[in-house]
Formats: structure tokens, C-alpha cells, sequence
């Protein structure tokens, strides 16, 4: 028995119609509860108030902070916290977020 070109494309269209309704099953259940804006410049002001330069610190912070919606907790570190904050680089491929 063979199978068709169109037999087999017909059966991947099939299952990608399946897995992008899935998919989007999943983002309404993700999704139900509206995100909660935080406040930027206060949470930016207490990751930088040890900065050595804070006015650097708190730009950068409030430019990731409005991107991604959340700031790591502490000075430093604890990117884990936040994957977008910690994820983002600059045009050199630095990380730009303090």
C-alpha cells in the first residue's frame, strides 16, 4: 500500500491544525486573569539604590521593567525572578537590564 503526496499533506495540515488549536487553548487558560501593571519607578529605585551609578541603573531598569512588566527582587541577581528582564541585551549582546 502507498500513501499519496496528498494523503501526507493532508494528514500534516490535519495535525497542525490541531496543535494551533491547542495551542491557543492553553494561551485563553494562561491568560484568563489580566496582568497587574507594576509600579516601574518604584521597583526600579529599590534595584538600583546600590548602584554606583544609579541614574544609568534606573533608566535601563525602567526601559526592561516596561517591556517585561517585572523587576527581579534585590539589588542584583535573582534573574531567575524574571526570564525577560534577564534575557535582555543590548546592540553589543551585553545584558541590559541592571
Amino acid at each position: 500500500m502507498t500513501i499519496s503526496k496528498v494523503s501526507i499533506a493532508f494528514f500534516l495540515a490535519l495535525v497542525v491544525h490541531f496543535v494551533a488549536g491547542e495551542q491557543e487553548v492553553l494561551n485563553r487558560a494562561v491568560n484568563t486573569t489580566p496582568l497587574q501593571k507594576i509600579d516601574c519607578g518604584a521597583a526600579c529605585a529599590r534595584r538600583c539604590r546600590l548602584s554606583s551609578r544609579p541614574r544609568l541603573c534606573h533608566r535601563a531598569c525602567g526601559t526592561c521593567c516596561a517591556r517585561c512588566d517585572c523587576v527581579p527582587p534585590g539589588t542584583s541577581g535573582n534573574y531567575d525572578a524574571c526570564p525577560c528582564y534577564a534575557n535582555m541585551t543590548t546592540h553589543g549582546n551585553r545584558p541590559k537590564c541592571p
